[in-house]
Order: structure tokens, then sequence, then C-alpha cells
């Protein structure tokens, strides 16, 4: 008589050829138990370290014990993150071991289904392991970061000082000292420009312009260029060195200034710097000592040199003004120590200056500039940024000289260039410079 056979269970035959027996039931609790330890040990991970200073001060004031087991742990956030891994670790190594093994159990492996296997065994199981232990735990802890680092404080503070935890930890703790202290520190290069945008993202409504405004200028400082914040050598109050002495104090009167250039013929040709305060005590005297004698050293500077460079210089130097010269030694400006320090804070203002117009807004589209006015000025007035703007010149600072540079001469009045969505239209110009520019935003007209 022909046996029957039973129906196939393809493509899962075989599943549950072994039995469902008493050692695979505890297997399975051991599984279920280890994926919730899992999850509790990773979403711990992730509240001790996503809680805010407001929160572990919240802690530290707290005086239930919980509380205290998390601000102990705190303490230690090496040795709290050894002890977290470590768990994590030894944990998930079991839920693999035990996956596999019931697996094996249940849907033995054969020629027929290898491949269906591996998918369960590897896909599925590190799935499984992925969402319910790392990721979903992870997310939770991190919006309820001091509720669950209150749950888990205890069990990790016990955990901790536990053996054989506590001794892998002692190690793994040591060794990583060891490798620090041995291993050259990285070198972490980041642009101005990511500082910029980092700047950006973090400003908050609770931070004032003025406040923001310094952490931009301390972010561009390293940046910024001598020539870009010089007063350039038309603005410059200097004296000549034949002058007499009615007419430096002249000069001295008219300027306001601490400290003024002396030059000899022409302004290339400086000879020093005349300090007021060395002059007051030879005022008033019948034989005055000759001014002449009192012009201190100049000190140098190229025009490319770099803020940050200068006010080091400045610094050691004990110095608060430099003439800046270009390449072929010519005297281009001044640079003093209250220009460098206002890239920072800003304008720094004393009794003696004057608030000057710098500029005239005609409407909301249309301003009069000087053609001297730095690129700088005409930027801030404009409330533009240089790069939209590709200001890339290196041979001008002021409005004229871009024009000149870009034009490749010096405009006659009414002619005019575009600049990205700025017409800039030369109002007053004579043979040597350009004197008067209009701007026009044509953005959206």
């Amino acid at each position: 008589m022909n046996s029957i056979e039973p129906p196939s269970l393809m493509p899962f035959e075989g599943a549950f050829y072994a039995g469902f027996g008493t050692i695979e039931l505890i297997f399975i609790f051991i599984l279920f138990g280890l994926l919730l330890c899992s999850a509790l040990v990773s979403g711990a991970e992730a509240a001790f370290f996503s809680l805010s200073p407001a929160d572990k001060e919240d802690l530290k004031n707290k005086e239930n014990k919980s509380a205290n087991f998390v601000s102990n742990l705190l303490d230690k956030p090496k040795d709290l993150l050894a002890t977290i891994l470590i768990t994590n670790n030894f944990v998930n190594v079991g839920i693999v071991i035990l996956s596999s093994y019931l697996l094996s159990v249940f849907y033995p492996p054969s020629v027929d289904n290898k491949t269906i296997h591996f998918i369960i065994e590897v896909v599925a199981i590190t799935l499984i392991l992925l969402l319910l232990g790392e990721v979903i735990p992870k997310i939770y802890a991190t919006k309820n970061a001091l509720r669950f680092a209150l749950l888990m404080g205890r069990p990790l503070f016990y955990l901790d000082r536990t053996p054989p935890v506590s001794w892998m930890r002692l190690g793994l703790v040591a060794g990583t000292r060891f490798i620090q202290s041995k291993a050259r520190k990285a070198k972490v290069n980041i642009s101005s420009d990511d500082l910029e945008q980092a700047l950006a993202l973090t400003k908050e409504s609770t931070t004032s312009d003025e406040d923001h405004k310094i952490l931009e200028g301390i972010i561009k400082f390293g940046n910024t260029k001598v020539r870009q914040i010089m007063k350039p050598r038309m603005d410059v109050h200097a004296i000549e060195i034949n002058a007499n002495f009615d007419e430096v104090m002249e000069i001295i009167l008219e300027s306001g200034h601490s400290r003024i250039p002396v030059y000899e013929e022409s302004f290339d040709k400086i000879q020093g710097v005349l300090f007021i305060k060395d002059l007051l005590p030879i005022l008033g005297k019948t034989h005055s000592t000759d001014w002449k004698e009192l012009i201190r050293k100049p000190f140098f500077v190229p025009e490319n040199k770099k803020i940050d460079d200068l006010l080091k210089e400045f610094q050691e130097k004990k110095v608060h003004i430099a003439l800046v010269v270009d390449e072929y030694g010519g005297t281009n400006g001044i640079v003093t120590l209250e220009d460098v320090l206002e890239e920072i804070v800003g304008d720094i203002t004393d009794e003696f200056d004057v608030d000057e117009l710098v500029y005239t807004k005609i409407d909301d589209t249309t301003y009069l500039f000087e053609g001297k006015t730095t690129l700088i000025d005409f930027c801030k007035a404009l409330q533009i940024d240089e790069k939209e703007m590709s200001f890339d010149s290196k041979m001008t600072e002021t409005l004229g000289g871009f024009i000149i540079e870009n034009a490749g001469r010096i405009l006659k009045n009414n002619e005019f260039i575009l600049v990205g969505d700025i017409k800039l239209i030369v109002e007053s110009s004579d043979k040597k410079r350009i004197k008067m520019v209009k701007a026009i935003q044509t953005s959206g007209l």
C-alpha cells in the first residue's frame, strides 16, 4: 500500500522540523529580553548625551536618588560612554547568536533554501536589531532625554561597578587615554565660509545685532587685509618736514589727530611720525626746540598684510600707527590700531570724530556716493554682500577705482557700468578721478 505524503510547505518546508521544545521557548524569552536591554541601553546613550546644561543643573539641585545617580555618571562621561558601549555590544552579540540558533532550529538551512535562509539571517535580523534596538529607542530618548536618563541612571550606575563590565571599562578608558596621549592632535580645517554659515544657522532671536556683528567681525578678521581698512593717502593729514612751527600747529588743530605723518617733498617720502604729546613740553617757550627733533621712526607695513598679523606687531612694537606701502615702495595711506579694532567691535568714535554723511539716499533704490567711498562701506550702505556683487578687484578698494578698473578708463559724466543688479552711473569726474557716483538697484524694477 502506497503511503500518502503530507502536503509540501515550500518555501518554508521543514520550518518546524525540530519541534518547539522548552529550551527554544526559554531562548525566545531571553531574545526578547536582550532586545529590550539593547533598546534601553541605546536610548540611554542618546538621553545622557542630549541633556542640556539647564537639565544638568536641575539634576544637581534635585535631592532624589535617581537624579544623584545621573549626576554621578555625567561627572565621568568617558566612563559612562565606555560602560554603555561595552554593555550594548555584549547584548547585540547575544541577540545575533540566539537569533541564528533559533533560526537554524525552526528553519534548518538546506540546499533549496540557502538564499532565503541567508536573507533572513543577515538582512531581517540586522533590520530588526537596528530598528528595535537602535533607531526607535534613540529617537524616543532624544525627545525625552531627562525622563529616560532618570530611568536608566540607577541600572547604569550599578552596571558600571559590576565585573566584568567594570574591568573592561577601566581597560577601555585607560587604552583610550594612552592613545590620545601618544597620537598627534588632529587638525580640523574649517574655512571662514563654514564659520559664517554656522554663525548664520545658530543666530537666535535673543542675540542682539551688536553681538552678532562682533562675532561676524571675529570670523572675517583673519582674512581681512590692511588695504581694505586703511585710510587712503588723499584723506591723510600730513606735515611737510620744512614747515615752520606755526604751520605745524595749524595742521594739528585742523586735523585733531594725536599722531601725524611727516614727509619730505611728497607723501611717498615719509620721514617719520610726529606725536602731538611730544610737543607739550615745548609749548609756550621763547626758544622752542626744533619740532623736527621730536619726529619718531615710522613703521611701514605692506598693503596685503593680514590685519591679525598687524595687530600682533602693534602689540609687540607698542605702536598705534603704521604707514601702508605698495610693492613699489610708494605710500598708499595709513592704518591705526583703532582701524583694526573697529573691524571687530564696529565704529569707535571720540570727541574729535565728526559724523560725516558718506552717501545720500535719494529714494529706496537710488543712492549717491563719493568716488573715494570704499567698497566695504558701499556694500554696508546698500546692505549687500561683497561676494554677491563679484567685487573681486585686487587693484583698488574704492568705488571710483573699481569703476575705472572695470571700464578700463575714467568714465565721463552720465556713463555707467552694470555690476549684478546695480547700475553705477558717474555723476562727476575729471581727468584724474571719479568724484561722484550714483548707484541704482535695478532688482525688482
